[in-house]
């Protein structure tokens, strides 16, 4: 039986998971869900992983849920749906709270939760011919837990008509409503996702982290003097560091910093 997530690094510490559920469009059930928990938090513990790539196996990044798993929660009782549902949440806030730089490599479609996961990353490059949308109203039931994560990256207003009028759009539109930052030819993914990563590979780790911590932390806080005083505190702490005073000596002395392998 194949591994549903698939798991690389590579010696300048890129960590690839992989959806490998290519059968079914790589549809996210129980198991699966908390595999990639499970495998994020490990990542995160190491310090040497620098860069996170969630991709999928096959011609689809994901479809959603998976079907077999939407009946056995539709059959559930509410105690045993409960679970099933935080276990879920628990990956998207796991990969939206992630200290590391991520990248959604959407190497194909992306329905429902599977656009949840993407709005989840840092970054996400998609092919040119990928289409997204949202089924679920069709369904009798809402987006779920992914919502709040979506409506952030494309906005109230392409929500409601992408999730209350279950409508299909291309990677071109995922652009412009800013769930992708770039959409390529299939030919020319790899390399920009290459090209990604290696941006990121001369960024100092701590810094990184830092700056997604305080994005997340100041993104519907007012801007008083509470805030600045906290902001001039954060400011001395990363430059009085190791790596803040080696970032700026290794920018004066024309040479790379030492955490550039």
């Amino acid at each position: 039986m194949s591994q549903s997530i698939l798991l690389s690094v590579d010696p300048r510490g890129v960590a690839t998971l992989t959806l490998n559920r290519p059968e079914c469009h790589n549809a996210i059930d129980h198991d699966c869900a908390n595999l990639l928990t499970a495998h994020l938090q490990t990542l995160a513990e190491d310090d040497e992983i620098r860069v996170v790539i969630l991709t999928g196996s096959g011609i689809s990044f994901s479809a959603g849920h998976d079907i077999a798993a939407m009946r056995r929660l539709a059959e559930a009782d509410e105690s045993d749906m409960r679970a099933i549902v935080q276990e879920y949440a628990q990956l998207l806030d796991t990969l939206d709270r992630y200290d590391k730089p991520t990248i959604a490599r959407v190497q194909g479609a992306a329905f429902g939760f599977g656009i949840g996961l993407i709005a989840c990353c840092d970054f996400a490059i998609g092919v040119t011919d990928a289409l997204f949308g949202f089924s679920e109203v069709r369904q009798g039931v809402t987006i779920g837990v992914a919502m709040p994560y979506i409506v952030r990256a494309i906005g109230e207003r392409a929500a409601r008509r992408y999730m209350i009028g279950s409508e299909r759009f291309n990677a071109g539109k995922a652009k412009r409503l800013g769930l992708l930052h770039q959409d390529v030819g299939a030919t020319l993914l790899d390399s920009s996702i290459e090209q990604l990563t290696r941006q990121l590979l001369l960024n100092g780790p701590q810094a990184m982290r830092e700056t997604k911590r305080l994005i997340g932390e100041l993104e519907h806080r007012r801007i008083d003097e509470t805030l600045m005083a906290h902001m001039v505190e954060n400011s001395l702490r990363i430059r009085t560091s190791a790596e803040g005073r080696e970032g700026v000596l290794a920018f004066i002395e024309h040479r790379a910093p030492d955490w550039v392998r």
